[in-house]
């Protein structure tokens, strides 16, 4: 029975929302525009703020109802499993050739439901260390780590593991960003030049 609230979750996690939003309103794959991540951030970019919101919402929305599933339908399952394997389904769905986004929003709403405590402190930080250093990717990688950081005060529950994969699984994500802040070539949440993404009218 588990395993089909496994596949449910990762099906939740799979709908493209940014996909949807780009071709159904503007006619566009979001994923041949700005950083080419099919998230909330390169929709604000290149779509504009209301998009960027929509798909900001039903992203964290995925999160949170897979989340649930476990209270909804009283499964001796972690709230926090299904909402990763929502996260999963979100970076790789199957319904748009495992092109997906880069796992931040759909994490959130993950959290939201798993542990509310867990969500303050991995956004207080994703804020604060984008205010600091003004790229948005250090702020989602240290997303990760504060929650292994985190994970440490609540023994016995096994998130230790849980984090440090999922900080592996950021790293992935980002190799990209990762790249090109190295080659000095990753642009800052500031750079005027990002502008230039925005889809015209």
């Amino acid at each position: 029975m588990n395993i089909i609230f496994l596949i449910a979750a990762y099906l939740i996690g799979s709908i493209p929302t940014a996909l949807i939003v780009g071709k159904l309103f503007f006619r566009i794959d979001i994923r041949e525009h700005g950083s080419n991540n099919p998230g909330a951030t390169n929709t604000i970019r290149v779509l504009g703020k209301r998009a960027g919101l929509i798909v900001l919402i039903v992203d964290v929305g995925k999160g949170a109802l897979a989340a649930s599933l476990p209270i909804l339908f009283q499964l001796d399952m972690l709230p926090l499993t299904l909402g990763l394997i929502a996260v999963v389904g979100h970076c790789f769905p199957i319904f748009a050739h495992f092109r997906g986004g880069k796992a931040i929003a759909t994490t959130a709403g993950a959290l939201l439901v798993a542990n509310p405590w867990m969500l303050l402190i991995a956004y207080v930080t994703f804020f604060a260390v984008i205010f600091i250093t003004k790229y948005v990717f250090l702020g989602s990688i240290s997303v990760g780590v504060s929650l292994l950081i985190y994970s440490f005060f609540l023994p016995g529950t096994g998130y230790e593991l849980i984090f440090f994969l999922f900080i592996l699984f950021l790293l992935f994500l980002h190799r990209s960003n990762i790249r090109n802040f190295l080659a000095h070539k990753e642009p800052k949440v500031n750079d005027q030049t990002v502008k230039n993404d925005r889809l015209k009218k």
